[in-house]
Parts: structure tokens; C-alpha cells; sequence
């Protein structure tokens, strides 16, 4: 390509693509909106489960690996 069609290409896509608007782009952000929507799922969510059940988890735990003590590899490769 010579410097006349590269001036030719560059005339061609600014004839093409709109100018962009600096105000036009900060209306679209939805950063805000979605901050806005984690916090009220958050605040309508329990904040923890209770401390029994990680007991009982705790306790089922132990109770599989007595049960079947092959599965200790099977449940450190999942930690």
C-alpha cells in the first residue's frame, strides 16, 4: 500500500465509525449496577451456616474415613 491509499483507508474508516462520546460511555457502565445487585443478594442471603452443621460435617467425615479408611487419598485430593 502507498501513502495515497493509506490516506484513502484512514478517510474511509473515520467516514465509517462515529465519533466516540466520552458521557455516552459512562452512562453504559454497569459497574454500579452490579455492585447494587451483589450487595442486595448479599444482605438477603444468611451471612453463615450455623456452627452445628459444621459439626456435623466434621462428624461425617470422620465417620467415612472409619468406615472406609481407602477413601483418605480419595479425600485429601479433593482438600
Amino acid at each position: 500500500m502507498n501513502e495515497q491509499e493509506q490516506d484513502r483507508m484512514k478517510q474511509l474508516l473515520k467516514q465509517s465509525m462515529p465519533p466516540i462520546d466520552r458521557d455516552a460511555a459512562q452512562e453504559r457502565d454497569l459497574w454500579p449496577a452490579m455492585l447494587l445487585r451483589m450487595n442486595a443478594k448479599s444482605a438477603a442471603s444468611p451471612q453463615s451456616l450455623p456452627i452445628w452443621f459444621d459439626w456435623a460435617v466434621l462428624a461425617g467425615l470422620i465417620a467415612v474415613i472409619a468406615v472406609f479408611p481407602s477413601s483418605i487419598p480419595l479425600l485429601l485430593y479433593y482438600l
